[in-house]
């Protein structure tokens, strides 16, 4: 997909697009073996199955793994809300962790909500829970929205 053809597309439309390529995933969802469960405005879900590379020093899941899924919905969560043409970034991220997980081929599922979007930022909350359900960790962001604005309205 070419840079101009990316830019016509809202972020929804851009998430979906690349959810029907796994050649056009982001590395880090190669990387972690993500698999997209759910793309809705305001709503995003993904899944990893955990693997003894996801080892913290004591042999369980390295709380980078979890706090890596709430990034990656909670960012995409917010991206579906957004026309054609706009960005995030990350400004920040808050996670809480609930309990260990094996690396032992669990499955690890990530909600990401929007709870708003604006014209400069946007929060959203997630959680991610385990293949019995279990809450593992929750968090929050807040994400910077790049937009060009008309030079009236810049400041």
């Amino acid at each position: 997909m070419t840079s101009t053809t990316k830019a016509s597309l809202s972020g929804l439309e851009l998430l979906r697009a690349g959810a029907a390529s796994i050649a056009q995933r982001p590395g880090i969802g190669q990387l972690l073996g993500m698999e997209v469960e759910a793309l809705e405005e305001g709503l995003v879900s993904f899944a990893v199955t955990t693997q003894p590379a996801f080892a913290n020093p004591l042999g369980d899941v390295h709380g980078g793994i979890c706090a890596t899924l709430l990034d990656s919905v909670m960012g995409c969560a917010v991206h579906t809300t957004l026309e054609a043409g706009v960005g995030y970034s990350t400004i920040e991220i808050k996670v809480n962790y609930t309990r260990t997980i094996s690396v032992e081929g669990r499955r690890l599922t990530a909600i990401g909500k929007t709870i708003h979007t604006g014209r400069r930022t946007a929060t959203a909350e997630g959680e991610v829970r385990d293949d019995e359900g279990r809450l593992v960790a929750h968090g929050t962001t807040t994400c910077l929205i790049h937009r060009s604005d008309p030079p009236s309205e810049r400041t």
